[in-house]
């Protein structure tokens, strides 16, 4: 008795959970509506099953239950219950799979006049490329990978020369448009994933996929990726912004083709020098930074990472926050560089000058921080926190440690990583979480300056 009353609330309340929960899906903002139409066949027919197989138990326990004086008949084989029950387990599953199979059908047929674009997946990051004038895409390898050619396409492919490369984690598209989204991976499995648009698909190394879709909703949503592709996995987001063909075309006029970044001219490194003089009033004469003045060392640091912090310095991505009080000093600094090469002029000098490891002042317990390191920053920053530009991570061994500390608390406190534009400052508040406490961050920097 207890058992069926059991059987039967437990059907009451997933009917009840199924159609009174506040989470479900996101509204559709692609033409993949057949994809949730599926879906919702699937809930029908399994539920209709949950609720008849548990209802069927329920009613045979209070029927067949022990009685005194009765005995339970023996029939091996029931050839009408037989035939029903193939009957309709044929049914639902035709049910089942039909509607998938049509729809898949879809999935994997493109129109002929869809627009053609390309996903690179890293770890721990995304990066987009567009066709240019021409409408075909270059071809691309792994030998041609470089920190200079992060896409690797092939530098002699006519094709690839005008294809316009977006090196950002934020992607444009066009509303209401059919477009295939061509999918490569340059190290594991990926998944891109929009939940929105209801379409995803694995990027797998050494292959070529595609998924396509039709945005039909203005908006900005995130991209996921929907594989475990290592440590950092939670941390490997993006966003899609769906807008009109004008504004989009803006977005996408914005970014360089493949033959305008291969023909940069070097930089200047005299014009740098004159530009660093405003710099070396507090990061010093030789870059080798200053506590007193919260001024980090900038020697040994990458100059592509340099480059991308000034920037942001200069375009209000950082320095914005409230508490970011050193951040906004640097601001006005970087907005005297008047232009991207005034910025590279600039770098290209500081790695002209010596590299000394700064001097060690934050205190902490190197093998407490050495798990840390080793589970959380070292797989993009080196095993030897010496950086790994294409995974977009900076160097940290041989730099000011209480810089590196005062950063890992500003991350985790949301004072920096916080601004939109910042997509890497965001994975590093993601990655700074998982340090407990100010004296887990020492700890970590501590094991950070044994790297020399």
């Amino acid at each position: 008795m207890i058992l069926a009353v059991v059987l039967v609330l437990l059907v009451a309340g997933s009917l009840l959970f199924h159609f009174l929960t506040p989470w479900y899906f996101t509204p559709i903002a692609s033409n993949w509506g057949a994809i949730d139409d599926t879906i919702s066949i699937t809930f029908w027919v399994t539920g209709f099953v949950f609720v008849a197989v548990n209802l069927f138990v329920a009613y045979c326990v209070m029927r067949f239950r022990h009685r005194k004086g009765r005995r339970a008949a023996y029939e091996p084989e029931n050839k009408r219950l037989e035939w029903w029950l193939t009957g309709v387990t044929t049914v639902g599953v035709v049910s089942l799979l039909a509607p998938g199979l049509f729809v898949w059908a879809n999935f994997v047929t493109v129109p002929e006049d869809a627009a053609v674009f390309e996903v690179v997946g890293q770890q721990w990051h995304w990066r987009f490329r567009f066709p240019g004038k021409d409408g075909k895409l270059g071809t691309a390898a792994a030998r041609h990978l470089s920190d200079k050619n992060p896409f690797g396409l092939n530098p002699e492919d006519p094709d690839g020369q005008d294809d316009v490369l977006v090196a950002t984690q934020e992607l444009h598209l066009p509303l209401d448009k059919p477009i295939k989204a061509q999918l490569r991976s340059l190290d594991v499995l990926h998944n891109f994933a929009v939940p929105q648009f209801r379409a995803k698909m694995d990027l797998v190394p050494g292959v070529v996929t595609y998924i396509w879709f039709t945005p039909t909703r203005i908006g900005k949503f995130d991209i996921l990726c929907n594989e475990l592709c290592g440590v950092a996995h939670f941390a490997m987001r993006g966003k899609v912004v769906v807008e009109e063909q004008q504004a989009f075309q803006a977005w996408l006029d914005s970014y360089p083709t493949f033959a305008q970044t291969s023909a940069q001219a070097p930089p200047d490194v005299a014009a740098g020098q004159q530009l660093y003089a405003p710099c070396a009033g507090c990061h010093g004469s030789q870059g080798e930074g200053n506590r007193q003045l919260n001024a980090p060392k900038l020697t040994g640091q990458e100059d592509w990472y340099l480059q991308r912090q000034l920037k942001y310095f200069k375009h209000g991505v950082r320095g914005a926050h409230d508490q970011d009080v050193f951040g906004k000093m640097m601001a006005p600094m970087a907005a005297t560089l008047g232009d991207d090469a005034a910025i590279g002029n600039v770098s290209a000098y500081v790695r002209t000058l010596p590299d000394k490891p700064a001097p060690v002042t934050v205190s902490g317990s190197p093998s407490s921080g050495q798990s840390l390191y080793v589970s959380t920053c070292g797989a993009c920053h080196g095993n030897d926190g010496q950086g790994i530009q294409a995974m977009n991570a900076p160097r940290l061994r041989g730099m000011s440690d209480w810089y590196l500390a005062t950063q890992l608390k500003n991350f985790k406190l949301g004072v920096r990583g916080s601004h939109p534009q910042d997509v890497y400052g965001t994975q590093m508040a993601l990655m700074s979480s998982v340090l407990a406490n100010q004296q887990a961050i020492n700890d970590l920097v501590a094991y950070v300056n044994t790297l020399r």
